[in-house]
């Protein structure tokens, strides 16, 4: 068994903009920047009683990666790239604010509409691809780590991806549950299959001090 802490990465200007980032290479923002020290503080806190995360990981792209960079520093680890967790490629959409979708590419706005797993977006890739992916590259991860605790640094779609396969839920459902910046989502892999032990935690944002912390 591998316990997995999945987080997003740290707000960007296009999460506040509500626009599609897919695989363009977006910065965080001050915000952002702030969301993964204070992830960084609350791993540094667990990690006083010894190690707790054995190794991070990270979507190449750079606003997983520096999010994954600041929260390894405090607990004295390096991100391993894993490009097999970067978000969907959403191909024609990409830079266009969600709601405009319809305006400026009315079939891709259509087919990213439908879920239908097998339909390629343009210029980017189907859901059913992403999903493989996804998957293939966290199988892979827990091992690595088995009989470990790791951390992913990953993106909001395949978390979703990641819920969904631990939930049985299939791709064509709406999706049920929301994907926070720097939240810790965590789920056990073992052969047995995916289970979500903890989703959406998000308390280590609003702590200011130790004394807020239970262990």
């Amino acid at each position: 068994m591998t316990e997995i802490w999945v987080v997003r990465h740290g707000e960007t200007p296009w999460n506040v903009e509500r626009r599609v980032q897919g695989w363009q290479d977006t910065p965080l923002n001050e915000n952002g920047i702030n969301q993964a020290h204070a992830l960084g503080r609350h791993l540094a806190r667990l990690h006083r009683d010894g190690p707790l995360i054995n190794a991070i990981y990270s979507s190449d792209l750079t606003r997983a990666h520096h999010t994954a960079q600041i929260a390894g520093q405090a607990i004295g680890l390096t991100p391993i790239i894993e490009k097999g967790v970067r978000e969907r490629h959403f191909g024609v959409l990409q830079g266009l604010i969600f709601h405009t979708m319809d305006e400026h590419q009315p079939e891709a706005a259509k087919i990213w509409r439908s879920r239908d797993p097998e339909a390629d977006l343009p210029e980017g890739e189907s859901l059913g691809t992403f999903h493989r992916r996804v998957v293939k590259a966290l199988d892979n991860i827990a091992a690595k780590h088995v009989g470990q605790r790791v951390m992913v640094v990953s993106h909001g779609g395949a978390m979703d991806i990641i819920w969904r396969h631990a939930s049985q839920v299939d791709l064509r459902a709406a999706r049920q549950t929301p994907m926070q910046n720097a939240s810790i989502n965590r789920i056990e892999v073992s052969p047995n299959g995916w289970r979500i032990i903890d989703w959406g935690d998000v308390s280590h944002l609003s702590r200011e001090s130790d004394d807020d912390v239970t262990a």
